[in-house]
């Protein structure tokens, strides 16, 4: 499966955000955005999603050798802040989007198992989200879009205000779904970008560009991506 960006172009009034993006995305790895705070990645999800117009652009999906144009039910988009019904039990949350994303499963799996997977303890499962944490309310919003089970999978910011542990718990859980997914994982933290994802793409000056980390030390991409951020194109 392939995601191709087709001449994407983003202006805010005089402003090019994106310009004339052409790209390539694969399925099996987990792709590391990476850029500088207001470089333009939220707006690139924002486009692929669908939520703002944009001046060009056309988005393929190959599957299954079949090209067809991208559609929102391809698209899973976690946002960098959570949102969920916080009038709602976890539970009663789960279970309302189990029940309308049934014929989207992939692997019927009963509620509790769900809850496993995504780490939240037994004493937490029938608390109100307005009761949760920050991460765990978190962890609900990426678990509803894991099950939705979507060819392309936007993580926007997702891990940055999480502590050490929840953080973790989400990075093994996004190695271990990766093989059924496009993910594209947007960050301006380098440390995190290079031990999670497969492929590190550069967001700088409305470009996307790719780093080839093959044969470089940890030093060398870091010097390699910080260049990358700051040369004027």
């Amino acid at each position: 499966m392939k995601l191709i960006i087709n001449h994407l172009t983003k202006s805010f009034e005089e402003k090019v955000v994106l310009n004339d993006i052409n790209f390539t995305f694969k399925q099996g790895k987990i792709y590391g955005l990476l850029g500088r705070n207001g470089s333009g990645k939220t707006t690139f999800f924002n486009c692929l999603d669908q939520d703002i117009p944009f001046a060009e652009g056309t988005f393929d999906l190959i599957k299954d050798n079949e090209t067809n144009t991208l559609q929102l039910t391809d698209i899973g988009y976690v946002l960098s802040t959570p949102n969920v019904p916080e009038f709602l039990t976890a539970r009663e949350f789960l279970k309302f989007f189990l029940d309308i994303n049934e014929d989207k499963l992939k692997e019927k799996k009963t509620i509790d198992e769900y809850f496993d997977f995504i780490h939240i303890a037994e004493e937490d499962r029938d608390k109100l989200l307005k009761d949760y944490s920050y991460g765990m309310k978190n962890k609900m919003q990426m678990l509803v879009n894991i099950i939705a089970n979507p060819n392309v999978l936007l993580l926007d910011e997702p891990l940055t205000s999480l502590d050490v542990v929840v953080a973790e718990e989400m990075k093994e859980m996004l190695k271990s779904i990766k093989k059924d997914h496009i993910i594209i994982f947007s960050t301006h933290i380098m440390e995190l970008a290079l031990s999670l994802c497969d492929e590190i793409v550069i967001l700088n000056n409305g470009k996307l560009e790719e780093i080839d980390r093959k044969n470089l030390t940890d030093q060398a991409m870091k010097d390699k991506i910080i260049k990358a951020l700051t040369e004027e194109k």
